[in-house]
This record gives structure tokens, C-alpha cells and sequence, in this order.
């Protein structure tokens, strides 16, 4: 008999936050135990911020609705409704959404996230 060569996530795992924003991680070491990749879905509350960071791998975030706001090394990026970047790993970045509405958009880590390489300061 063969193995399956897919795998229908159903069930992403849900990351519990105290900030009000949802992250739904669909692939990767919390839902699938996939450390290669990532991939969550994500919506971020109005006037959301997180510390910086400078993590050790490549993201690349897809913007499905309103904008996000990226500091990266110093200069400050919006990306869109539509739009999508790919920050390598190494650069300090800062997420937010300093705007009035949602932000709901896809997040692809490679490798996979993993919170003991995101490097995250203390704020």
C-alpha cells in the first residue's frame, strides 16, 4: 500500500495570544511538526504592534485584506491588499498595523517558525 502524498489541514493549530491577534498555523512545528516551512493565517487587530526581531529565517507574508506596516533595518515598508514581501532572514524587523482597520494576511517561514529562532527583544 502507498503512503498519501498529501495532507488536508482541517485543524490548523491556533496560537494563543494576548495581544488580539489571530494566528492560525496551518503547517509547521506546532500543527504538523513540519520544520522545513510554515504557513499561518493571520489577522491583526487595529493599532496592533509587536516587538522587533531578527529572525534566522526568510518570511514571506501575502496580504489578503488592509495593510501592514514593517520596519525593516530602519526603513519603514506598507504592504497592501494584494501585495506580498519576502524579508531575509537576518534583517530586524518590527510588525504592525498602526491603521483603523484589520489586517488579515498569510505568513510563510523558511524554515519553519520556530520562537527560540525569531530573536525577539524585550521592549
Amino acid at each position: 500500500m502507498s503512503e498519501k502524498k498529501y495532507f488536508k489541514q482541517t485543524k490548523p493549530f491556533r496560537v494563543p495570544t494576548t495581544d488580539g491577534k489571530l494566528i492560525e498555523e496551518h503547517f509547521g512545528h506546532a500543527s504538523t511538526q513540519t520544520g522545513q516551512f510554515s504557513v499561518a493565517h493571520m489577522v491583526a487587530p487595529p493599532h496592533w504592534s509587536e516587538p522587533h526581531q531578527t529572525p534566522a529565517f526568510d518570511e514571506i507574508t501575502i496580504v489578503t485584506r488592509g495593510k501592514k506596516q514593517i520596519e525593516i533595518d530602519g526603513e519603514t515598508v506598507e504592504v497592501g491588499a494584494g501585495e506580498s514581501i519576502l524579508i531575509k532572514a537576518g534583517a530586524r524587523i518590527r510588525y504592525a498595523n498602526p491603521f483603523d482597520e484589520e489586517t488579515e494576511y498569510w505568513s510563510i517561514c523558511i524554515p519553519a517558525f520556530d520562537i527560540n529562532s525569531v530573536n525577539r527583544e524585550e521592549e
